[in-house]
């Protein structure tokens, strides 16, 4: 500050004393303009620097505290879809515009057109996602552009991951839909108002299984601040195809065609016994991979369940008419009864135990010198023994005949259940059994209208 001290001396008359004080006032003007500085000595970065010392870091407010940002472009792009956990990981850049009345200057006074600042020395707006799980936004640049009459044009990069409710009822093939609420926020007596242009474009549609078809900006007319980018998302089914639905359908097959296979050598429950334990894992690889819970469970969990059950009975089965073959017998813990002909064939006498003498065997024949016996009964003897062998003979070919007529029975019964599983699950998938709402993230507490009267202040 320039202190100037006058002294007057008592001589000096009036006229003397005006001239001194209109030079005075003559370089305190001058002084003031050259510490202002005017439009043609002043350049851009001396007009930023003016901006920036007003230090505008608070948002600025109209007479209806309302705050209106233009997003003139959106560019959106899907990073990845997490099947499992429900929720879509994406990169969205947004372009906005909005006008700050003291950021403008006059023309006449500074010349140019426009100026960039520091993108920490304004007030930026903040972007709500309703239904963000986790949101990071961070400036495209670190400059922003400000014209003459106030407007400010900012770029910001926004990463977010929101849940998605699709339905996955025909898993693998789905198409779905996803929202991205993308809004300001409306409070009592202010809010920011957005107002989004079409002008939205997609990047990088291929992610993964799923793929982005489309993305579009939708505008709820009935409710303030409820705009939400719809992604229309689909899945890729080659993959789930060849590592769950294919594996599934010929493990069933070769379940079917086992039926072919004898009783003898337990070779056919040792490989159904494989078959299942194969299931098994396929099916904890459908668990690893897709949500088990959810108002649409996929079709695949009720697949897999009806054709391990159909798997299991099948083992079970095979073990009852394996066990029939075998000691013509379905009973646990029952043996069929050795005839003493079968244990002693190749022996004339049993021996007691502990007594170590041998006793006379009826069903074996022994035929001496001295002939203890006659020649009539030695033949009747010998025709019994053979009756026997033959009746047990048939009787046990008989019991295998049966078991092989009933498992050609079971055969021909998964057979009839599998073609009718099939054309009842062609059935199920052909029609919208579920639906979810994927709009119901509203924040309802701020809907409410700002009815404040501020003509009455």
């Amino acid at each position: 500050m320039w202190k100037i001290r006058i002294f007057f001396m008592p001589a000096y008359q009036g006229a003397e004393m005006v001239s001194a004080i209109s030079t005075l006032i003559l370089l305190m003007a001058s002084l003031t303009v050259m510490a202002s500085g005017n439009g043609t000595d002043c350049d851009r970065r001396c007009l930023a620097n003016i901006l920036v010392d007003k230090e505008l870091l608070s948002a600025p407010q109209g007479d209806n505290c309302t705050i209106t940002v233009n997003i003139t472009a959106i560019q959106y792009q899907t990073l990845s879809f997490d099947t499992k956990a429900m929720q879509m990981n994406s990169r969205i850049k947004i372009n906005m515009q909005w006008k700050d009345p003291d950021l403008g200057w006059l023309l006449d006074k500074y010349k140019y057109p426009a100026v960039v600042l520091p993108v920490d020395t304004i007030w930026t707006p903040t972007i709500v996602l309703d239904n963000a799980l986790d949101t990071t936004m961070e400036p495209y640049t670190n400059d922003v552009q400000v014209r003459r009459d106030g407007v400010v044009e900012h770029s910001i990069i926004l990463f977010t991951s929101v849940s998605c409710q699709i339905n996955l009822f025909n898993y693998p093939y789905v198409f779905g839909e996803c929202p991205v609420a993308i809004n300001g926020w409306r409070q009592k007596f202010c809010s920011l108002k957005l107002n989004i242009a079409d002008n939205v474009s997609l990047i990088g549609g291929s992610q993964g299984e799923w793929q982005t078809m489309n993305v579009s900006k939708i505008a709820d007319k009935s409710q303030a601040n409820r705009n939400y980018l719809l992604v229309t998302l689909s899945i890729n089914p080659f993959g789930a195809f060849v590592t769950l639905i294919l594996p599934s359908a010929l493990i069933m097959l070769a379940d079917l065609m086992s039926f072919a296979l004898p009783f003898q050598g337990g070779e056919l429950n040792t490989f159904k016994v494989t078959l299942v334990l194969s299931f098994t894992m396929f099916l904890l690889i459908l668990n690893d991979h897709l949500p088990n819970g959810g108002n649409c469970s996929p079709l695949l969990y009720y697949h897999f369940s009806f054709c391990l059950v159909c798997l299991v009975l099948s083992v079970l089965i095979s073990l009852v008419l394996t066990r029939l073959a075998e000691d013509s017998s379905i009973i646990p813990c029952i043996r069929k009864k050795t005839s003493k002909a079968t244990k002693t064939h190749g022996s004339g006498k049993d021996t007691e135990p502990g007594g170590g003498q041998e006793k006379d065997n009826p069903d074996v024949i022994e035929t001496k010198s001295g002939g203890l016996i006659s020649e009539q009964a030695s033949l009747q003897k010998i025709v019994k023994f053979l009756e026997k062998l033959d009746k047990e003979e048939s009787g046990k070919d008989s019991i295998v005949a049966i078991a092989y007529r009933l498992e050609k029975c079971a055969f021909f019964f998964f057979l009839t259940i599998y073609i009718l599983y099939a054309i009842i699950l062609i059935c199920i998938t052909r029609t919208d059994i579920c639906k979810v709402n994927n709009l119901d993230f509203w924040d309802q507490s701020t809907s409410e209208v700002d009815s404040y009267d501020y003509s009455s202040e």
